[in-house]
């Protein structure tokens, strides 16, 4: 208010002395103090500070041009990512000099009987500028993340595993947060005076209550930790947990999105992942298959054989399921049946794609077929015999 007051004073002296002030130019009128500044001063003030402002908007216009240009002549990705990266920071970093030497153009009290404003406001505005420093260097080195994460993307894709890609979006994450954490102890600290012992203590305080109002969230934090440590799974690999079964897409700090086999995207915290029976589909070594073929009652025991010895010459002519050795094909007549007598068939496809696994089930199921049809051996199907006792007979 007293700034307010002070202004409408000076702008009404102005008016009612415009004839003297007319008489002895227009420069006694910006020589007009304010606080002990001259009019002349907040007028350069200004113009220092819309310099600033338009020197770092062209400072980085030519910056993202430069990038641009590298990027269409297909020039090194490093300097590609440092130009963009240095941009913006560059731009804050002008203005935060632009404040410190629009500060040269005041007048300020720092001696006794000096005119001009307060020595505190001397003290904030260097305070400021220098915040303004410090806060474009942490923001260029939140930008370099952009080069790191790149480069531990290319070796991550390098590597069978899919979880180093998972790992690298964390690490980024975490690297800025400590960024921002650092930059901002370091300007209370050293810039603005503050006790960071007192605000630590503070933020101890505020992190335990936050922490007990927010376990879930941190179960989570933990689960993801024990997740890459402990390396279940893979992103692409299909797994079942907690109900739920397909291919991983995504681990997060909070949870790991898997696409069902129905198309539905699933978000499934990571405490119930690390607490759960999880079964990965995915680093299956091979498939089992196990069939039982049922032919009727009246097949004569030669016969039976027969139908034995057949899915044992079958299943000897598929590569894909004599892999290993240990692993053989098994058929055996193995039960009587209720309506049927039971033949257990029992083999292991390599290699474990599914797909594949459908149609070589469909060629050996077509196999046996035919020749069961050739050798006249009939398949069973639920039948029942009905004896009528009748009356004297």
């Amino acid at each position: 208010m007293q700034w307010f007051n002070g202004m409408m004073n000076v702008i009404l002296a102005a008016g009612e002395n415009g004839a003297e002030s007319a008489d002895a130019g227009s420069g006694a009128w910006l020589e007009r103090a304010f606080y002990g500044n001259e009019l002349w001063r907040f007028g350069l003030l200004l113009l220092v500070i819309l310099t600033t402002l338009v020197a770092g908007r062209i400072v980085r216009f030519l910056i993202e041009r430069a990038a641009k240009q590298m990027q269409a002549r297909r020039t090194p990705q490093l300097m590609d990512l440092f130009l963009k990266s240095v941009a913006r920071p560059a731009s804050l970093a002008i203005l935060a000099g632009g404040v410190y030497f629009a500060r040269l153009t005041m007048k300020f009290a720092l001696t006794d009987g000096a005119e001009g404003f307060s020595r505190g406001i001397y003290d904030f505005w260097g305070q400021l500028s220098s915040a303004l420093a410090a806060v474009s260097v942490a923001y260029l080195l939140y930008k370099l993340v952009d080069i790191v994460e790149y480069y531990l993307m290319r070796l991550a894709a390098k590597s069978s595993s899919g979880l180093g890609t998972m790992l690298v979006p964390a690490l980024r994450k975490g690297i800025r947060i400590f960024i921002v954490v650092v930059a901002a102890l370091f300007i209370a600290d050293n810039i603005f005076g503050q006790d960071v012992g007192t605000i630590l203590a503070a933020a101890g305080i505020g992190g335990l209550a936050f922490a007990l109002a927010a376990q879930d969230t941190v179960a989570n934090l933990f689960g993801s930790v024990a997740i890459f440590a402990d390396r279940p799974f893979d992103v692409g690999e299909r797994i079942k947990v907690n109900g739920y079964d397909g291919p991983v897409e995504s681990v997060g700090l909070r949870s790991t999105r898997i696409r069902t086999l129905e198309g539905h995207q699933v978000s499934v915290p990571n405490s119930k992942i690390v607490n759960e029976m999880l079964e990965n589909i995915g680093r299956r070594k091979y498939i089992r298959r196990l069939a039982n073929i049922s032919i009727t009652y009246d097949t004569p025991p030669d016969k039976v054989e027969k139908a034995v010895q057949i899915i044992k010459d079958i299943l000897a002519d598929v590569p894909e399921i004599n892999v290993d050795p240990e692993l053989p094909p098994r058929v055996f007549f193995n039960d009587f049946a209720d309506y049927y007598l039971n033949i257990l068939v029992l083999y292991w496809f390599q290699p474990p794609d599914y797909w594949e696994f459908q149609a070589c089930s469909e060629k050996i199921n077509m196999a046996i077929m035919r020749a069961y049809e050739a050798e006249g051996i009939e398949f069973a199907f639920p039948t029942q015999t009905l004896y009528v006792n009748k009356e004297g007979q």
